[in-house]
């Protein structure tokens, strides 16, 4: 993407207050090793800054093309694999999951009660398509979050997900994990409450059986060889071990410590299971180039992925009534706030700006677990990304305080 601030209707001078902020609350304290910031507007890049270091304690400075660990930021891609097999007429959103995986028609949900006094119900529909890419299925994350720093909900229906042996690890294949998830309770009637959850996963597997194709392979020729993201991928190749950054972590002391190092991470060997929910690494050049076809109504530079119809379903909110996560959630982890955000075909939005208290209304966005973010406004044709390698994602808002500085800089 042409660096080219003068075409974006943006003020230089203003945007300088994103390095003054980085600076000074989080690459001047150490609060983090690193980051890289891009804002584009009208298709035009209006700044793109590295800051830090991508490997602190090597003293490797952040590089432009630096590598990161992006976890749930692959959400979305694998939600746009899937919109391309509704393109070509596979599925319909109502449809059930069984039609694909026929174990998913012995669901039950959950009641009350746990192990043998648990309670259960016939689910008053099936768990469908539009369920998977929303969040709104009743499955779970199983214990999976607390690794990323949620806390335990207990809850019996978590317990059934380890007994079951549900995982997302080496030696796990995505059919596999769908024939585990068949015998786990719902957590609620499908369609009627929200939770963040193994769904995306399950979008990758559907990516899978509907097209035939390995998941990783149907990635790379459907979205990432057509869009020139030439460094997204389940693995990062010997040639470019040396562009992976670090993964830190927020210790309760508030000190950065080291959790993933780059000369030894699980991210330098191919994985068995292909996560769809957050298995990917990439650029910040990619991703933008990846939101920057979504802001353009699914086409870049001649590559048309999704039709603009599609995209526009694909960002509206798709919960019950319309209401917003306030009403829908269950549980008290998400990459995004609750007040005035609807949720999508893979994406949150932002229904009602009053609500949610920031700028940016008619967004579309989510973030992954090492906090990095983007967020995609068709209204101001705005894309921006945010990259770093801090978990867990919720210590700082750093969605926030750059949409109240970002916004500011638009002066035409």
């Amino acid at each position: 993407m042409e660096f080219a601030p003068k075409n974006t209707g943006m003020s230089t001078a203003r945007l300088e207050r994103i390095t003054e902020h980085l600076e000074r609350n989080y690459i001047g304290p150490k609060k983090i090793a690193g980051c890289q910031v891009a804002v584009a507007r009208h298709g035009h890049l209006a700044y793109f800054r590295s800051f830090g270091d991508m490997d602190r304690e090597r003293g490797v400075a952040m590089r432009d093309d630096a590598i990161f660990r992006i976890y749930s930021m692959t959400k979305p891609i694998t939600s746009v694999a899937l919109m391309t097999l509704y393109e070509r007429g596979y599925f319909q959103l109502n449809d059930p999951v069984s039609r694909f995986f026929p174990s998913w028609k012995n669901h039950k949900v959950w009641v009350s009660g746990s192990g043998a006094e648990m309670k259960t119900e016939a689910p008053h529909r099936p768990v469908s398509m539009r369920d998977m890419l929303c969040h709104t299925g009743g499955l779970t994350y199983g214990a999976a979050l607390v690794a990323l720093g949620a806390p335990d909900s207990g809850h019996p229906v978590d317990k059934v997900y380890a007994d079951v042996g549900v995982r997302r690890g080496a030696g796990e294949t995505l059919s596999d994990f769908m024939e585990k998830l068949a015998k786990v309770p719902l957590r609620y009637q499908p369609g009627e409450r929200w939770m963040y959850s193994l769904s995306t996963d399950v979008c990758g597997a559907l990516v899978e059986r509907i097209s035939g194709q390995r998941f990783d392979k149907y990635l790379q020729e459907t979205i990432f060889e057509p869009l020139g993201m030439k460094d997204t991928a389940f693995l990062v190749p010997a040639d470019k071990a040396d562009r992976l950054c670090a993964n830190y972590r927020r210790a309760p002391d508030k000190r950065v410590q080291l959790i993933d190092d780059p000369k030894t991470s699980a991210y330098l060997e191919e994985p068995t299971f292909l996560s769809g929910g957050g298995g990917l690494a990439s650029t910040t050049e990619d991703y933008i180039r990846f939101c920057e076809m979504l802001r353009r109504g699914g086409e870049l530079e001649g590559a048309r992925i999704l039709g603009p119809r599609t995209i526009d379903l694909m960002r509206r909110n798709h919960l019950k009534d319309g209401r917003d996560l306030t009403q829908m959630a269950i549980g008290g982890f998400s990459e995004t706030a609750n007040e005035g955000v609807g949720f999508g075909l893979g994406f949150a939005t932002t229904i009602d700006g009053i609500r949610n208290g920031g700028l940016g209304e008619g967004d579309y966005y989510w973030g992954g677990a090492a906090s990095t973010i983007f967020w995609i406004d068709p209204t101001e044709n705005l894309v921006v990304v945010f990259m770093t390698q801090l978990m867990p994602s919720g210590a700082f808002n750093f969605r926030g305080q750059l949409k109240s500085i970002i916004y500011p800089a638009i002066v035409e």
